[in-house]
This record gives structure tokens, C-alpha cells and sequence, in this order.
């Protein structure tokens, strides 16, 4: 492999573009602006072209005029006149300079030979950091990947929409969502209550689900997973630790078909069965939903997955079941300690993805021992941090759960409580859904499990 640390090669650049743009500026002020818009400073090549375009935006931000006096004058209140090759070398970008009116053209060849070189000085730095061993591989297999997605971001820049465009394609979204009948702005779920105190799941919000084992947490958001997958174009990333994929394949199965999971397993199907098996597959395989059924993954691990998945299909939600299965980076004094810092590191995901990370978790024991079996904040399993970082924390409660079977069903026999008991920028409450045991499935209470 050749040495990409080799000395001998030179970094990408075209002064002859600097020069042009600078050059450009001095002649016609309104070339600042187009330029502006694509670089900045720090993507000259040349230390004296930094220094001057620098000069030039500080005298913009001023509102003074760009010419040669004026940027002979800023660069003599800085010391920098020598630095940048002195008056002639100032008064010569205007001579030869090609058209103006191409100004943005140069600027873009600036960026792309910045971009370039932002490149290698990135492979360097993981070379470097890879032939030195300081750090563990996923360490620095992540830092490559931040690196490259930064330089990504970088080279992105959007400039005005005009509001015939804006128009456009407000119109698109107000249609889907007429369509869709649910008014929300972030990623619904499909159960019509929650949607509507929540306005969906929102962009960078930590979401906690959390309820004592067999109460449904694993069918809950595979449903909401179901629902973005087959009712909206967002794609949906799941990280199951406790669950095979085919497991979770056969349970999104069983609800989207509506056939009893038992005699599934059992293989007592009808004929009806295999056609609703049919048009389920069909539907379940036109949804953007991925599953990861790595056992014991981290944060760090998680991230590079989520930006690969982002990068080929895109991403609006991602789902872990559930984190006390998780592993944190290091050492820690106590369980709790670990639980914290893997919180805070998913916290970290959704901000950086700007996307909603669904979080499960297990409740402690204390709702057995309470009159009242409903979940609180306190009952948060292993780390306080939880309720901390969570934008919103909701809790399922199925009072059948703890009901005396031989007693006749109670009203809230098949009825669970979503107790939504922290949300950051919304009202706190209960939601009650329907759940068909038969199917592992919840739905709208409103509409009778229909």
C-alpha cells in the first residue's frame, strides 16, 4: 500500500483560483457575498490568501467597502502587510483577474481542493493514531468515522429557499399528513393518543420505555417500528440484545397478520392463515426497517452503524431493546455508574443523529411490593441518569398483569396504560391502548382493536 504519510506528494490547491476570487472581490464588492457563501478563511491554501480573505470579512461585517485601500489598511492595524506579500503583491490580485461574474465557479474549485486535503489530513491523523495503538480499535474506528462525516457535513451548505419552493413542498407534507390524519411533527407512532400529546417523537429526544418484564415493551415499539415502516417513507434502525432478528421478524409477522403467534410457533395454521402470512410478508417487505441482533453492542459501535445506515437508506428512528443488556466503555466502580455513562452516551446519538432513540429499559421490583402496581420515576432500574437524560419517559402498566385469574376480567382486562410520566417539552398523562395477547399487538382503544 502506498504511504499516505509520504512527504514528497503536494496537497491539492489552485492558487490561480484564489487569486481570482480575491482578486474578483476587490473589483466588484457583490462578489464577496457569492463567495462568502461557499468558503471561508480556513479553505485558502495559501497562508497570505487566508489572511487577506479574513480581512476582507471582517471589513464586510463592518459594512465598509472591499477594495485596496481599505484592505491595506485592515491588514496594517493587523501587522500582516509583510505577511501577506506586501502592497504589490495586494495591488497585483486585480490585474488579469477573469470574469467576475465566475466568481462563484473559483470559489467552488477552492472548496473542493479543501475538502481534499481536509481528507488526507484526516487519513493521516488515523494512520497516525492506528500505527500508535494509544487507543483501542472501535476508539479510533470511530473517530475516522466522525472525521469523514465532518468533512461531509462541511462541504454541505444550503443557501435561500424561495417561498414558491417552500410553498411546494409545505404542500407535499401537508397532504401526507391530511392522508395520514395525524397531526404531529415528528416521527408518529401510530397510536392516535400518544401522537397527539406527544406531537410525535421528536428529533434528538432520548426515549425511555420501561415496565417490569411480560408487560409488552419489546411488542410496543416494534409496533410503532411497524407503523413507520409500512405507513410513512422514514426508515427505522432496531438494535435487539435480547432477541434474535428472526424472532423479532416472526412477532412483527404475527401482529401485521393478525394470526395467533401461539399456533404459529406450533405450526397449526389455516388456509386464511397462509394468505394473511402472504400479504404480511409482502407488506413487512417494502418497510425500511433494519435490525441489528448484535449481542452486548455499545454506544460506540451503535454510532457507526447508525451513520452507515443513515448514509445509504436514511434514518429518522432508532430503537434499542433494551439497555440493561448494553455494555459500557471501560471500567466501573458499580453497575449503576456504567448504566449512567451508556445514558448519557445515547443522549449523545439522538443529538448527533437528530433523530429519536427509543431506549428500553426494566423497572425495578418496588411496583410489586406497592398497592398500587403503576410505575414511578424512582422505579427506573439500576441508574437515576435515566430520568435524567430522557427527554421523555413512558411507562406501560396492564392492570390483568397482577389481576387474580380466577377472577371474572376486570374493565381494563386486554387495556394498557401508557403512562407517560417525564416529557421535557409536553404535558405528562395516560394513554390507554388496546393489547390482543393473541397477537402480541397494541392498538387504538378507540377503534375496538379493529
Amino acid at each position: 500500500m502506498a504511504d499516505v504519510l509520504a512527504s514528497d506528494r503536494t496537497l491539492p490547491h489552485n492558487l490561480e483560483a484564489e487569486r481570482s476570487v480575491l482578486g474578483a472581490i476587490l473589483l466588484h464588492n457583490d462578489a464577496f457575498n457569492l463567495a462568502a457563501e461557499v468558503i471561508d478563511a480556513g479553505d485558502f491554501f495559501r497562508d497570505a490568501h487566508r489572511r487577506i480573505f479574513d480581512k476582507m470579512v471582517k471589513l464586510s461585517e463592518r459594512g465598509d467597502a472591499i477594495d485596496l485601500v481599505t484592505l491595506k489598511e485592515e491588514l496594517g492595524r493587523a501587522g500582516e502587510i509583510d505577511e501577506v506579500g506586501g502592497p504589490a503583491y495586494i495591488a497585483a490580485l486585480v490585474d488579469g483577474v477573469p470574469r467576475s461574474t465566475n466568481v462563484e465557479h473559483y470559489a467552488r474549485i477552492i472548496k473542493e481542493k479543501a475538502t481534499l486535503r481536509s481528507l488526507i489530513f484526516s487519513a493521516n491523523k488515523i494512520l497516525a493514531n492506528a500505527y500508535e495503538g494509544g487507543e483501542e480499535a472501535d476508539v479510533i474506528l470511530d473517530q475516522a468515522e466522525h472525521a469523514i462525516f465532518a468533512i461531509a457535513d462541511d462541504k454541505v451548505r444550503d443557501g435561500f429557499v424561495s417561498l414558491r419552493d417552500l410553498a411546494e413542498s409545505s404542500l407535499d407534507t401537508i397532504e401526507k399528513l391530511h392522508a395520514r390524519k395525524e397531526l404531529v411533527t415528528g416521527v408518529p407512532t401510530g397510536f392516535t393518543d400518544l401522537d397527539e400529546m406527544t406531537s410525535g417523537l421528536q428529533p434528538s429526544d432520548l426515549v425511555i420505555v420501561a415496565a417490569r418484564p411480560s408487560m409488552g415493551k419489546t411488542s410496543l415499539v416494534l409496533n410503532m417500528a411497524q407503523h413507520v415502516g409500512t405507513r410513512t417513507d422514514m426508515t427505522v434502525g432496531i438494535f435487539s440484545l435480547e432477541m434474535s432478528k428472526e424472532q423479532l421478524f416472526l412477532r412483527m409477522l404475527t401482529g401485521e397478520a393478525r394470526i395467533d403467534a401461539h399456533r404459529l410457533r406450533g405450526g397449526f395454521l389455516g388456509d386464511r392463515d397462509w394468505g394473511k402470512l402472504s400479504q404480511a410478508i409482502g407488506t413487512l417487505s417494502e418497510a425500511k426497517i433494519f435490525i441489528d441482533d448484535s449481542p452486548g453492542i455499545g454506544v460506540l459501535e451503535m454510532r457507526a452503524k447508525c451513520r452507515r445506515l443513515a448514509a445509504e437508506h436514511g434514518l429518522h428512528m432508532v430503537i434499542v431493546d433494551y439497555i440493561q443488556l448494553m455494555q459500557g466503555r471501560g471500567r466501573f466502580e458499580n453497575r449503576t455508574l456504567e448504566v449512567a455513562s451508556i445514558s448519557r452516551s445515547l443522549k449523545g446519538l439522538a443529538k448527533e443523529l437528530r433523530v429519536p432513540v427509543v431506549v428500553l429499559s426494566q423497572l425495578s421490583r418496588a411496583p410489586e411490593s406497592r398497592s398500587d402496581h403503576r410505575p414511578q420515576l424512582s422505579d427506573l432500574r439500576e441508574s437515576g441518569a435515566l430520568e435524567q437524560d430522557a427527554d421523555v419517559v413512558v411507562f406501560i402498566y396492564r392492570e390483568d398483569m397482577y389481576a387474580d385469574r380466577s377472577q371474572a376480567p376486570s374493565e381494563m382486562q386486554g387495556v394498557a396504560e401508557l403512562i407517560i410520566a417525564k416529557q421535557r417539552n409536553g404535558p405528562t398523562g395516560i394513554v390507554r391502548l388496546a393489547f390482543i395477547r393473541e397477537f402480541t399487538r397494541f392498538e387504538n382503544l378507540a377503534v375496538g382493536g379493529a
